[in-house]
């Protein structure tokens, strides 16, 4: 009767193969496909704050508020060569649109927005210029995924703020931002956007100065077809979304009057 006998092991091979492939596929299809630029210093990389005595008497410059938006991407090509990885990281893509493009957008809305309440706003590349300082520093990025239903934005600080100011500017622009757009957070703060390379200036000479107050936005996924209709369709609702939390910290510090 023995060829009467089901073939166990066969069955049980395409079992364990069909297993592996679901899994396979449900894990590439919910990746992201770019995020933060490389170089995510890690929190242990970062100095111990009493290493930096050295910032204790630092004073404020004279002159009126000062903010610096960052277009993420842009000009990743000239990135110096302590950063030369940058030289490759073009960015997200998705419906026939480049990160740089939506991110060029939205930020020079914001600097539109911010210039007309009297803030003095520099619009600035991949290279960020060596030890740069501004009261506020926001860098602006477009996040990506495998799977086009992943959406939202997240925004996250430096592992290091000795501003102490950091996480309220957090706070604020996630308040402002949600409110404009409608978008749902993101809870996935990668160790790339905590350690992202412009807020290393202990590793960098071409990041900011530690004194400068920073934040890192992801606006939405270009690859979510919801979130592009508006990143792309109409940039000035994250404009408006961070502008008005820019200037609603700006006020909080007294660098604006109401």
């Amino acid at each position: 009767m023995n060829h009467l006998k089901k073939p166990v092991l066969p069955i049980v091979l395409l079992v364990i193969l069909v297993t592996f492939g679901i899994i396979g596929a449900r894990f590439f299809y919910d990746q992201p496909i770019t995020g933060a630029p490389p170089y995510g210093e890690s929190e242990e990389d970062a100095p111990a704050l009493g290493e930096l005595d050295w910032l204790r008497d630092w004073k404020r410059p004279d002159g009126p508020a000062r903010v610096g938006v960052q277009i993420g991407h842009l000009n990743n090509e000239d990135a110096p060569e302590e950063q030369k990885r940058l030289r490759n990281n073009g960015g997200a893509t998705g419906g026939g649109y480049t990160e740089v493009e939506v991110n060029a957008a939205v930020a020079e809305e914001l600097k539109r927005l911010l210039a007309s309440e009297g803030v003095l706003v520099d619009l600035l590349p991949t290279t960020i210029p060596p030890d740069y300082w501004a009261d506020v520093f926001v860098s602006v990025h477009t996040d990506g995924n495998t799977n086009p239903t992943v959406s939202g934005f997240k925004i996250a600080s430096s592992w290091r703020d000795l501003t102490g100011t950091a996480r309220e500017l957090v706070a604020i622009l996630e308040s402002s931002y949600q409110e404009a757009t409608r978008f749902p957070k993101d809870p996935n703060i990668s160790r790339n956007m905590r350690g992202y390379y412009a807020f290393s200036w202990w590793r960098y000479e071409h990041a900011i100065h530690p004194k400068t107050t920073a934040a890192i936005v992801e606006m939405g996924f270009i690859t979510n077809p919801g979130d592009r209709k508006i990143l792309v369709g109409s940039p000035e609702i994250p404009a408006r979304g961070l502008a008005d939390g820019v200037l609603k910290y700006l006020r909080s510090q007294n660098l604006l009057e109401d």
